[in-house]
């Protein structure tokens, strides 16, 4: 009798063996995060509760990895429940102990790229169940000609055209149909970003008119699946059958699959209306008086944009000693923080010319002048953007499409900057975000505006802040970065002269009471 867990913890020695030999940043450079043993068992026991039917299982893995959801599907299923399992694996360094793994417990291991493959035409050799965790590779990570012949499959296919900022799951998503038989389920476990964001708008279309959609699980953002992936999970489950407009289509939140915190069922053409999936399942608001409308949001309280998008980082971010090396002007150049895991101290103080007082100093380069006057008035910056033209940098998708290529976004400072991917660093402290200081006028505000609102909200959100109360600060506040950097509890936050700092836990609480701000200050950016 096959002994799954003593192969589990085989195949977990593995994993651990096999990604320590990698980088973390090649990892996130190809998509590659395991998911873990807990997870996959979890979405296998659903999936038999869907399947009903008595006879064998044809399982299909488009991104293998050493197995995780194979070893899950033995696990739930049985050794004798599939009269047929395949899994694809593209990268080498997985592949091959995978197949080693598996040889004798029926899965047949393909080393080869799942979307170049000729899925097979006899309807009995289609898998019935699949199950996967597609790579997480971003679209800046796929060449332009690999995209190109990704999307140009997907919309022979399946008659849909994919952004070119799409990630790459979701070609594997979509092109995933070809290889179901009729009925088929199919799991997939990808970032919940494609419920919101405008390149998700085709993976939507593909969910509701090229199968029939049955359920979306999404996790909590508190509740990360993956501890070496910065993203919020989600679950998605269809069937590839003809989609009926009539369908109840299940969304739940939190919890588990199994026993999600909430749940609610939506009709495919209530759907199509609805821009972001994200809001759903709606439920009563925090005062419990069960009017069906979502709690706030931090749209609801501020202007919300992404930080800078240069389309090259690499390229566009210089150090320090890069630019003396090179030579560039300073009013090429826009001096930019770093990410908050480069910041040692409570504080960053600023230079006499406004430049942060940093050990890891980064600068933007930026210009509006045409080409040909820095060809001729600034050699240094003329050989700077020549090297750019050689890396291929203007062709890229955000560069080509400004003039000129080597311009940023224009963006007036926000009164208050967050991070939005921070994470526990290691020894239990957990990153807090951090809000840039204010203007004195705008401080004034601020602190009035809290005041007013502090006694009557914050009982009622269960948030106390500490006595000292934001004041006026004298100086210029472009050369102003004065930060905090503590660990707090989960449900306090403290004002400081300098601005505002509060564990990633209580931001939400904390915008409550922020209802009152003046317009001019309703602006948070996060980078």
């Amino acid at each position: 009798m096959l002994n799954i867990e003593s192969i589990e913890q085989e195949r977990l020695v593995i994993q651990a063996r096999l990604d320590g030999a990698k980088s973390q940043a090649e990892r996130n450079r190809l998509g590659q995060f395991a998911t873990p043993t807990a997870l996959a068992r979890d979405i296998l026991a659903y999936a038999k509760k869907q399947l009903r039917e008595k006879t064998s299982v044809r399982f299909l893995d488009p991104a293998l990895g050493t197995g995780s959801f194979y070893s899950a599907f033995l696990s739930i299923f049985g050794e004798n429940a599939s009269s047929d399992a395949t899994g694809f694996e593209i990268d080498a360094h997985y592949g091959d102990a995978a197949r080693l793994l598996w040889k004798e417990h029926g899965l047949n291991v393909i080393r080869d790229d799942f979307t170049k493959v000729k899925f097979p035409d006899d309807e009995g050799e289609k898998a019935t169940l699949v199950i996967c965790n597609p790579p997480y590779v971003r679209h800046h990570h796929i060449p332009s000609e690999e995209k190109q012949r990704l999307n140009g499959c997907v919309s022979i296919r399946r008659g849909i055209s994919l952004s070119g900022l799409s990630g790459l799951y979701c070609y594997f998503l979509c092109l995933s149909k070809d290889w179901m038989a009729q009925g088929g389920l199919a799991a997939w476990l990808i970032p919940s970003e494609f419920m919101d964001v405008n390149y998700g708008r085709a993976v939507k279309d593909f969910l509701l008119n090229n199968v029939s959609l049955l359920h979306i699980h999404r996790f909590l953002p508190s509740d990360v699946q993956f501890g070496d992936a910065l993203v919020s999970s989600a679950v998605v489950w269809f069937k590839n059958e003809r989609p009926s407009e009539g369908q109840n289509i299940k969304f739940s939140l939190g919890g588990s699959l199994l026993m999600p915190a909430i749940e609610k069922s939506y009709a495919s053409k209530d759907l199509r209306q609805e821009r972001k999936w994200t809001s759903l399942p709606r439920v009563s608001n925090l005062n419990g008086n069960g009017n069906g409308k979502s709690p706030p949001v931090i749209g609801d309280f501020f202007d919300v944009k992404r930080g800078i998008a240069t389309g090259a980082n690499e390229f566009f971010i210089l150090s320090s000693s890069e630019v003396e090396r090179r030579g560039i002007p300073p009013e090429f150049l826009i001096p930019i923080l770093p990410s908050h895991r480069f910041i040692e101290g409570d504080s960053i103080e600023s230079e006499e010319n406004g430049n942060p007082r940093i050990e890891k100093a980064n600068f933007l380069f930026t210009s509006e002048l045409p080409e040909e006057v820095i060809v001729n008035k600034h050699p240094e910056v003329r050989d700077f953007l020549e090297e750019g033209r050689l890396r291929g940098i203007p062709e890229r998708y955000i560069c080509r499409h400004r003039e000129p290529w080597y311009s940023q976004e224009k963006r007036e400072i926000a009164p208050f900057l967050c991070t939005y991917m921070g994470r526990s660093k290691g020894n239990g402290e957990s990153a807090p975000f951090h809000l840039e200081s204010i203007e004195c006028d705008r401080s004034k505000c601020l602190s009035d505006a809290l005041s007013e609102s502090r006694d009557k909200e914050m009982d009622r959100f269960g948030c106390s802040f500490g006595s000292k109360s934001l004041g006026s600060s004298e100086g210029d506040s472009r050369g102003m970065f004065a930060w905090r950097r503590q660990s707090l509890r989960r449900r306090t936050s403290q004002i400081r002269t300098e601005g505002i700092v509060a564990h990633a836990g209580v931001i939400p609480r904390l915008l409550f009471a922020m209802y009152s701000l003046p317009d001019e200050v309703r602006q948070l950016q996060l980078f």
